[in-house]
């Protein structure tokens, strides 16, 4: 619950990238260099929006618990209680799932 400690500002997201695929289907197990770099990974944690030109706020698009698809570069590595997190804009997050 680190995340709990660690509060976005602004338009800011606060995301845990999901874990690489070690197996495929058919049970061979890949080495680190052959897997993937994951795009996937759930919002923990959201800032309260940027702040338009009128002074209002703009709130942001996405909430804490929804799967989202990251850029495959970008992003600041933030490490809470020895585990790592990233931080994107709101803008930056290309999109999110739905059920």
């Amino acid at each position: 619950m680190a995340f709990r400690k660690f509060l976005p500002l602004f338009d800011r997201v606060l995301v845990e990238r999901l874990v690489a695929e070690t197996v495929t289907k058919g049970g061979i197990m890949l080495p680190e260099k052959a897997q993937g770099k994951v795009l996937q990974a759930t919002v923990v944690a959201v800032g309260p929006g940027s702040v338009t030109q009128k002074g209002g706020v703009q709130p942001v698009s996405v909430t804490v618990g929804e799967k989202v698809l990251l850029p495959e570069y970008g992003g600041t590595k933030v490490v809470l209680d020895n585990k790592d997190y990233f931080l994107f804009r709101d803008g930056d997050i290309l999109g999110k799932y739905v059920d």
